[in-house]
This record gives C-alpha cells, sequence and structure tokens, in this order.
C-alpha cells in the first residue's frame, strides 16, 4: 500500500511539456508566474497541477455584422489565425482560462468590433470594390485590441462578405445601365464613323469629278486648235505635216498631233 502511494506520489512529482506546448503551474489553486516551457519540469505532487496551453496556429471562422458609413447592412465571416504569446501564458490563465473561453469571450467579440471600425470607413460599394482595403483596416484593429490579450494575430481571411437584398438590386440595375451607356456609346461611335466614310467617299468623288471636267476642257481646246491648225493649211496650199508640235505655256510640255488622222476626223 505504501509502495503504491509512494509511486502515485512520484507520477505526480513532474510534467513534461511536449515541444508546441506551454504550462502554467497552479498550487492550491494559485497560478505560478513563469510559464513551464517544453521539457521535464518537477512540481509538487497532489497540491498543483499544470494546465497545459496549445502554442501552435490556431483556426477558428468567426461571423461580424456590421453597418456601413452609407448605412447599409454588411456582413462577413472571418477565418482568424492566431496564437497565443508564450511569454503571456500565464496571464491568459488567469484572465482568459481555456481556449474555449479565449475564443468566445475575446476573439469573437474583438472580431465584430474590429469589423465595425473597418466598415464605418467606407460605403457598401467601397466595401466590396476595395475589399483588400478593407481587410487591411480589420487587420490592424484586431491586431491591436488582441495583443493586450496575449493573443498573436497572424492571418485573417474575409470567407464571406454579403449585403442586403435591397443593394445587391441596386447593383444589378446599375451595371445593366452602365452596360447600355457603353453600348450607346459604341453605336454613337460607329455611326460616326460610318458618316466620317461617307464623307471622305463623296470628297473623292466631287475630286475625281473635278478633275476629269479639267480634263475634257484641256482636251476640247486642244481639238478646236488642231481644227484650226489644219484649215490654216489647207487655205495656204501647203502640204499637211504628219505630226504638229505644240505646248502649254503653264507647264511647258508638248503635245504631238497627227494633223492628218485629225483631219480626217475632221472631214
Amino acid at each position: 500500500m505504501v509502495a503504491a502511494v509512494l509511486v502515485l506520489i512520484s507520477l505526480n512529482a513532474y510534467v513534461i511539456i511536449n515541444p508546441g506546448q506551454a504550462g502554467v503551474l497552479s498550487v492550491l489553486g494559485k497560478a505560478r508566474d513563469g510559464a513551464l516551457l517544453e521539457g521535464i519540469h518537477l512540481k509538487p505532487p497532489l497540491v498543483s497541477q499544470v494546465d497545459i496551453y496549445d502554442l501552435t496556429v490556431q483556426k477558428f471562422e468567426v461571423p461580424a455584422q456590421s453597418s456601413t458609413k452609407d448605412l447599409q447592412d454588411l456582413s462577413a465571416s472571418f477565418a482568424i489565425n492566431f496564437r497565443i504569446d508564450p511569454l503571456q501564458v500565464v496571464e491568459v490563465r488567469r484572465k482568459q482560462g481555456t481556449l474555449q473561453n479565449i475564443v468566445s469571450k475575446i476573439i469573437a467579440p474583438q472580431t465584430q468590433e474590429s469589423f465595425k471600425v473597418a466598415a464605418a470607413r467606407r460605403t457598401v460599394e467601397e466595401a466590396i470594390t476595395k475589399r483588400q482595403e478593407l481587410k487591411q483596416d480589420f487587420d490592424t484593429a484586431l491586431g491591436e485590441r488582441l495583443d493586450k490579450y496575449g493573443i498573436i494575430v497572424l492571418d485573417t481571411s474575409v470567407v464571406d462578405l454579403t449585403f442586403s437584398p435591397e443593394f445587391a438590386k441596386a447593383v444589378e440595375e446599375k451595371q445593366i445601365a452602365e452596360q447600355r451607356a457603353q453600348r450607346a456609346v459604341y453605336v454613337a461611335r460607329e455611326a460616326e464613323q460610318d458618316a466620317q466614310a461617307e464623307i471622305n467617299h463623296a470628297q473623292g468623288k466631287a475630286e475625281a469629278q473635278r478633275l476629269l471636267a479639267e480634263t475634257l476642257k484641256a482636251q476640247g481646246g486642244q481639238l478646236v486648235l488642231q481644227k484650226e491648225a489644219i484649215e490654216a493649211w489647207r487655205e495656204g496650199g501647203a502640204q499637211m505635216p504628219n505630226v504638229l508640235v505644240m505646248g502649254d505655256k503653264s507647264n511647258g510640255v508638248p503635245f504631238l498631233f497627227n494633223l492628218r488622222d485629225t483631219a480626217a476626223a475632221v472631214n
């Protein structure tokens, strides 16, 4: 019997703390200062106990609700990655107790308050379009609030972000209106391009007609000169040359005319 008691006492005289853990020694219900880190630690048998805390990364999903700057309801769900500061494990044990208490009494309400701070700085549309900025404000507020409780926030993720059905309908209507406006601009530009193409075509056609008229006018004048030259040769009784060379004083370009062929055409 005595041997059994001695074995029981010896088994309660030490505690083993594994890697990633920290222990808080309490003697007669009072927590002792100084966390027990990994390794073997002696403790008073029968009158003491050691509470073990997991120092590895913990993850919990916490819901939150708030109102935006334009008084729209906004709901979110955050995944919080955190761990307990090993240097403050004793204070955590004294003030918060278990990990479940930490989540329900500290992390959850502080997540709610931090979300209110971040959401109140922007409208609901800005909260959606500038989601990363919303998260940054939330992370800053939550980190500052939990640090004083010995809780280190490692990362947060916005799992879900929802807004009121009325705003959802308004967003849909706005998107439809923007699409219609963009379509109207496209149609207007297309019509403008078609009109410019018609103008260019008309201008080109008018220029072609002008050049053609000038050419016909010039050719008509040369035919008159040819006819007068032929008549002059006939009245003079001289032999008609085969070719007559004439020049245009405006550009100095000579014209060669076959007078016999022209005379035949005239007759």
